[in-house]
């Protein structure tokens, strides 16, 4: 884990190892509720969010940022918004291509986590709201925010094919939803 200063921020590039694979993410520590939630602790001793859910929200993020769908608060002064011709070298894709395709990205996680979830993964992972905030916002009870953002979390996850080591023991799949049948009985009651 290794951090390094711009100017007032800290970035840290964290290694989260999944199914024996290295991954890095790099996350600015100063302004991500989701690198403050993964560092606490509750009443159990496990953190808020894991390395999964963290890694999650911080590639919905990145997808976010690339696709530049942060509202514009001022002028864009860059020459008619218009972005460099290409970056073939690398992704083949000039710049209108790559923040379409991470749109579209975000688009399809999005619509994976469903509408229950969407809402509150934008605002704390892309609008780097607080929980606090979001549950003030949408009228919950307080730790609600938690909660849900730990589902919606776990749904992207699973839409990024992330999965998780099963902890105690695995079940399968349910067969079937229905009591068994009650034998009749026949003293008529």
């Amino acid at each position: 884990m290794a951090d390094e200063r711009r100017a007032g921020r800290i970035v840290e590039r964290l290694e989260i190892v999944i199914d024996g694979q290295r991954n890095w993410v790099e996350v600015d520590l100063t302004e991500s509720p989701l690198v403050w939630l993964a560092r606490r602790r509750g009443r159990d001793g496990r953190c808020f969010i894991d390395a999964m859910q963290l890694m999650a929200g911080e590639r919905l993020r990145a997808d976010f940022t690339r696709a530049q769908m942060m509202p514009r608060t001022t002028a864009d002064w860059s020459g008619g918004g218009r972005a460099p011709a290409r970056h073939a070298a690398r992704t083949g894709l000039d710049m209108p291509e790559m923040r379409l395709a991470a749109r579209q990205r975000v688009d399809r996680a999005m619509e994976a986590v469903g509408p229950e979830f969407s809402g509150t993964l934008l605002d704390v992972c892309c609008f780097l709201k607080g929980l606090e905030t979001v549950e003030q916002e949408r009228g919950w009870p307080a730790r609600a925010g938690k909660v849900v953002l730990g589902l919606g979390l776990d749904r992207l996850a699973r839409h990024y094919g992330l999965s998780r080591e099963l902890k105690g023991p695995a079940r399968g799949p349910m067969r079937h939803w229905r009591a068994e049948a009650q034998p009749e009985r026949s003293d008529g009651g």
